[in-house]
């Protein structure tokens, strides 16, 4: 085994005898010089007669009490910073959400948890938010001239404001929308014996605000204007269509009648048998009831069968939480567990037509899916870095159908939103908003109590106990996302009026 003692000299000091084995390569060398000096193998150079010693092979003559110089400096030591660092568990909530850039809390004005995590839920809508940026309380007045309009427009104009003050600040003080749902609504300005206000019903809360925005907020107009089909921007991205099917079962031979029903939300009707979101909302879609039959002329009990036509953007559903029991006098609360998922398949609930229409978007999913699979597949011996390169860049395909801005083209939705309610009965009891950030990562939303949470915490919201149980959840549409072919530079797959996310651009900035 080739072993030399050589001296080094770096700077003013020197070093001597020190052990060289050239069997090892120059780098387990430049580790010893390292120990003894401090400067990094990376940051060395070590010479000898003019050559540059390498760090794979030894290309320089080495002999017993050859003297090598060394070049190189040390890194600085590293200095205490003046302000420590704090961390995420060691902050009070206002570090928190400047660290974490949380989004606007709302203040509690006395039982109006209801109002803030309605407003919360509703706020998660991009394209609401810009609906009501391009808002004038004027517009609907001055093109209907009825003054039965004044308190929708003054509703929507408090809530327009709000938004934009979410926007810009870390806690909102809602007095001024407050006011006017009162005014609005006054069955909401309800108080109790101390003269504070009454709990009161999120769901329905919800709703009258819903009423509200169909009368103000204008249709958007998609790239041809003679395909609007939409009274109102809330028909439009919240509202969908029954194909409603009437039998009875009494008399064979009358008819069946066929009509269509819109809807604003679905809802998920809570039994005994029930245990999934989806088995809930499919016993809404055939159910029996009892009228009176024109063959029979008198009540006879009907069928009544119900599919969906038209899909929205935003899908809504409403777990049937609350039963009212007249002897106690108050909306009994059903704590039952119901699982919901985060990614909704809707397909199985559509017409037969409306499936045929859904069916080339999916075809496309299971595209990407089927390639992303194959892709991990061939990496499997690849590190995380290396896949993320090879992975294509892609970009967002429209989810509405090209003659319904608004609409869904998949059938596929990812949950955006869950208003939660914690207590025995919808008028009592506390009431929170949980949106979807970014990917998995989550804020809930307690009044003016902002925090993030992870994914496995919205599905333990599913109920089962006194913890918090999902009521209203809003599901948006599911991006596809698809490779960008190099000859699509001049053509792209977006059409220009049309953002990333399917939405129709909006004249004012976002």
């Amino acid at each position: 085994m080739p072993s030399y003692s050589v001296n080094v000299k770096w700077g003013k000091e020197s070093f001597k005898n020190i052990e060289v084995n050239t069997d090892e390569t120059p780098l387990l060398f430049k580790a010893q010089l390292f120990a003894l000096t401090g400067v990094q193998p990376e940051r060395q150079k070590v010479l000898c007669k003019g050559i540059n010693l390498k760090d794979e092979e030894w290309n320089m003559p080495i002999k017993s009490g050859a003297t090598l110089l060394l070049l190189g400096t040390k890194e600085e030591v590293p200095v205490e910073p003046v302000e420590k660092p704090k961390f995420i568990e060691d902050m009070n909530e206002s570090e928190l959400a400047t660290a974490l850039e949380l989004p606007a809390g709302l203040v509690n004005l006395g039982n109006t948890c209801y109002m803030n995590a309605t407003l919360q839920c509703l706020h998660s809508v991009r394209e609401l938010r810009n609906a009501l940026k391009s808002y004038k309380e004027e517009q609907a007045g001055a093109a209907s001239g009825m003054a039965s309009l004044a308190l929708p427009q003054l509703l929507t104009g408090s809530m327009k404001k709000l938004f934009e003050d979410m926007e810009r600040s870390d806690t909102i003080t809602p007095v001024l929308f407050l006011q006017r749902l009162h005014v609005a609504f006054p069955n909401f300005a309800q108080t109790g014996e101390n003269a504070s206000y009454r709990q009161q019903d999120a769901n329905e809360c919800w709703s009258e605000l819903l009423k509200v925005l169909q009368q103000t907020l204008p249709t958007q107009k998609g790239t041809d204007e003679k395909l609007v089909k939409h009274s109102s921007f809330i028909d439009q991205w919240f509202g969908g269509t029954f194909d409603v099917e009437m039998k009875c079962t009494e008399a064979e031979g009358e008819p069946t009648s066929k009509s269509k029903e819109n809807f604003l939300q679905l809802s998920c009707f809570i039994s005994t048998e029930v245990k999934y979101m989806h088995s809930g909302l499919r016993l809404r879609l055939k159910e029996q009831l009892t009228k009176m039959s024109p063959t029979l002329a008198r009540d006879a009990v009907y069928t009544k069968s119900s599919l969906i036509s038209r899909l929205p953007a935003y899908l809504t559903v409403q777990f049937v939480r609350f039963q009212y029991k007249g002897k106690e006098g108050i909306n009994a609360k059903v704590l039952k567990d119901i699982k919901f998922p985060i990614e909704f398949d809707a397909f199985e609930l559509c017409t037969p037509a409306l499936q045929e229409k859904l069916t080339p978007m999916r075809e496309k999913f299971q595209a990407v899916h089927n390639a992303d699979v194959e892709r991990a597949l061939k990496g499997k011996n690849k590190s995380k870095a290396e896949l993320e390169k090879e992975k294509p860049k892609t970009v967002a395909q429209p989810f509405c159908f090209e003659d319904d801005l608004g609409s869904n083209n998949s059938g596929y939705y990812t949950l955006q939103a869950v208003l939660t309610h914690q207590g025995r009965s919808s008028s009592s009891g506390h009431y929170v908003g949980w949106v979807r950030q970014k990917d998995d990562q989550w804020i809930k939303f307690d009044d003016d109590h902002v925090s993030p949470v992870d994914q496995e915490s919205i599905l333990k919201l599913s109920g089962g106990g006194d913890w918090h149980c999902a009521y209203v959840l809003v599901y948006g549409p599911k991006i596809l996302e698809l490779p960008i072919e190099p000859e699509s530079s001049n053509n792209p797959t977006v059409p220009a009026d049309v953002d990333a996310s399917g939405s129709e651009k909006m004249t004012v900035d976002e």
